[in-house]
């Protein structure tokens, strides 16, 4: 019985051997391929074209995409009216030198909600308004106007104080 089986393994292994050197032989059989649908002069001008692709346009995309995606926790930041977008946009040029590594920090960090901030100002968000806002001439006129109604006002009291105390300033 012993025998049977030994024939019958040692018939399966020689066909698997045979299959694998036939799966091999064509395999490695040689065929006329053509690598490229151009020929001549038009192969050499296409490899010349891909090369400036890859040696200028890929790195100036690449190092702008890259920038792209640095910069993206300061805007959300900037449109959550987050109260530590400064901080964040300073974590995110952080990242832009350390390859990436702070990246993540920043992207949760702007999505994140200030702890204990609402209770110190009163509110979550902060309006980012770092213009001041040029003042107009009726504007400064009329604060001029007000403080010196405000001076002759104290000047009254002063003197109505003055005269109550019997001269005695």
């Amino acid at each position: 019985m012993n025998t049977k089986l030994l024939d019958s393994v040692a018939a399966v292994v020689s066909r698997a051997g045979f299959l694998v050197i036939l799966f091999l032989g064509i395999l490695f059989e040689p065929a006329h391929a053509h690598a490229s649908i151009f020929k001549g002069e038009a192969l050499d001008t296409a490899a010349d074209v891909l090369s400036w692709v890859v040696l200028v346009v890929a790195p100036i995309v690449a190092i702008a995409v890259f920038w792209l995606v640095h910069i993206l926790p300061e805007k959300i930041a900037e449109k959550r009216q987050h109260p530590q977008a400064k901080a964040i946009q300073t974590l995110c040029l952080l990242s832009l030198f350390f390859g990436g590594l702070l990246w993540p920090l920043a992207w949760l960090w702007a999505y994140s909600k200030p702890v204990m901030y609402k209770l110190a100002y009163g509110t979550d968000k902060v309006a980012h308004d770092d213009a001041p806002k040029p003042a107009t001439e009726k504007d400064e006129a009329e604060e001029l106007r007000q403080l010196r109604k405000r001076v002759a006002e104290l000047e009254s009291k002063r003197a109505g104080k003055s005269a109550a105390d019997g001269g005695k300033a």
